[in-house]
């Protein structure tokens, strides 16, 4: 949360634009073609994320083990292996 409020505020004027949400076919697509991703490459996606999960525990540079990862593995998947290896973030409040 920014706490910090400048001594002169210029908000820029709200327009009457309306948010537009994804209807329940366009969310059902996504996790339709989510799920076809995670099953064309189930054989290859744990093995990526074994070597991602090795290389953050040595204090490897991940960049190209990660860049060879997103080809087999969604990003929440990528996420949750990392997150096994270094914890999730928790603000304190």
């Amino acid at each position: 949360m920014n706490t910090f409020l400048p001594k002169n505020p210029q908000l820029p004027e709200l327009g009457d634009e309306s948010l537009q949400r994804s209807s329940d076919a366009e969310k059902q697509a996504q996790l339709d073609s989510l799920a076809g991703f995670h099953a064309r490459w189930a054989d290859e996606a744990q093995a990526a994320l074994d070597r991602l999960q090795r290389a953050a525990q040595d204090g490897e540079n991940l960049f190209d083990v990660l860049l060879d990862t997103v080809k087999v593995a969604s990003l929440g998947q990528i996420s949750d292996a990392l997150f096994e290896v270094g914890g999730r973030y928790r603000r304190a409040m």
